[in-house]
């Protein structure tokens, strides 16, 4: 159930990230991070820039709530065999392939709109990518986690924070840079050419193995009481029940049955570890564009820097869990990604200053990245592999609501009070999640100690 925390060498750590499933979670977490921004601060950066009132971009940032509501259809993800594309690639890579057909559809249509002429056919295009998006992000976490036994799961989830950062900049600086160069239309165009990284990448990888729906169904106790209990109804009636509970009640109840009261506080912890990020990131965009910042030179720092740092905070975050364990850089990543908000606060008050521009950017990628490999190890310790992927979907929905959230209301805080405020603000939503990464990195039944070393 959790990932074994032994304190390995720096050499075994280090040799971890040379196995197939650790280095194929680089391509993938290229494919899941490169729409996020597209629906998001990117898409912020465009309405802003063509004349769209910051009040209405903050509430375009709603859209983002699409993944935070994931976990609604995760069970038809993790369950439902699709024509044709399950029978051909399995049921993980199917669904891989079908959400990156609806981000690369998305993108296409955003290609082709002027907001200030189309801005309802914008926000349905965005809708449609941010769909297909958490879709994948469904599939292709149940497809990390079945992949591979639990001692390679943190730097599997190391390598994927690193691709999804490279997604992150290639959605954010790469399409500010064609932006900047030829328009946002071909950014956007240009974006969708990029989502064949994940395409490659299914097509080469091979389906995790995992028990047929049917053998899972015989051995989930409440399904068989079920199929007990419904004797002489309607076959149809009978499959649909089996698979209902099976599907929806059993990753529900399989995750209260082993953490009991401990549950509703680790949820709660799931909802507030990033919600300090989540609620300030709508307005960066549009904080640098209204300090006089262009869009090249917020495309090169983002580029030159926060590539740079948001690669050195995955790999940090891997190894040091690697060979910690999960407790102790637990807190830290808490720490780091909370209070490193506080550099936008001073780059708000400092006007346009470029080493400030730098060090909000370098803070911002370093923390983060540290941040979500060790988030990502830790959700994935309290996942059963029976469940993989509607319970990951469950955590990582519930991890991004309450921020995505709050966020919508960003503009209007921004219009209100001014984004130093509005970062100060933000900063102090973070401080619970302190204070619960503290309690859990001390319970040895969520996160045991680090074993005795070994070579």
């Amino acid at each position: 159930m959790t990932i074994p925390t032994a304190q390995r060498s720096w050499g075994a750590a280090l040799a971890i990230y040379l196995r197939a499933p650790v280095i194929t979670m680089l391509f993938l977490g290229f494919s899941a991070g490169l729409p996020f921004l597209l629906v998001f601060s990117t898409l912020s950066a465009w309405l802003r820039s063509d004349g769209i009132q910051v009040a209405a971009i903050g509430f375009f940032s709603w859209i983002g709530m699409l993944y935070s509501i994931k976990f609604f259809w995760a069970p038809i993800v993790d369950r439902l065999a699709l024509p044709v594309l399950t029978r051909t690639f399995g049921q993980r890579r199917g669904w891989m392939l079908l959400a990156q057909a609806m981000i690369a559809g998305g993108l296409v249509g955003l290609s082709s709109l002027d907001p200030q002429q189309n801005l309802a056919l914008v926000a349905a295009f965005a809708l449609l990518v941010a769909f297909g998006s958490a879709t994948q992000d469904i599939a292709i976490d149940a497809f990390r986690i079945e992949s591979a036994p639990d001692d390679i799961q943190a730097a599997m989830a190391s390598t994927y924070i690193i691709g999804y950062r490279g997604g992150l900049l290639a959605a954010g600086a790469g399409a500010l840079y064609v932006a900047s160069w030829l328009s946002w239309q071909a950014a956007y165009l240009t974006m969708a050419l990029l989502v064949g990284v994940g395409v490659i990448t299914v097509l080469l990888r091979p389906e995790p193995k995992r028990l047929s729906l049917t053998t899972q169904l015989i051995h989930e106790p409440k399904v068989r009481a079920f199929i007990r209990a419904s004797r002489g109804k309607p076959r149809a009636l009978r499959r649909l029940g089996a698979w209902l509970i099976g599907a929806v009640i059993c990753p529900f109840t399989d995750f209260i049955s082993r953490h009991r009261l401990k549950a509703l506080w680790l949820l709660v912890f799931v909802a507030v570890f990033r919600i300090s990020d989540l609620a300030m990131a709508s307005m960066a965009n549009p904080l640098y564009i209204d300090l006089g910042f262009s869009l090249a030179t917020i495309a090169n720092v983002t580029n030159v820097f926060g590539i740079a740092m948001s690669i050195s905070g995955g790999i940090l975050g891997g190894l040091l869990v690697a060979r910690y364990g999960i407790g102790p850089i637990l807190v830290l990543g808490a720490a780091a990604a909370t209070l490193t908000n506080l550099l936008f606060a001073a780059l708000a008050l400092a006007g346009q200053s470029l080493p400030m521009l730098v060090m909000a950017i370098v803070g911002d990628n370093l923390a983060n990245g540290l941040a979500s490999a060790v988030f990502i190890a830790f959700l994935s310790s309290l996942t059963s592999r029976a469940y993989t992927a509607t319970q990951y979907a469950l955590f990582s929905s519930l991890m991004t609501l309450p921020g995505k959230f709050l966020s919508g209301f960003g503009g209007l805080v921004v219009a209100a009070e001014g984004y130093a405020t509005f970062f100060v603000i933000a900063t102090a939503l973070g401080l619970p999640a302190i204070a619960l990464a503290i309690w859990i990195s001390r319970d040895k039944d969520l996160v045991p100690p680090p074993a005795p070393r070994v070579a």
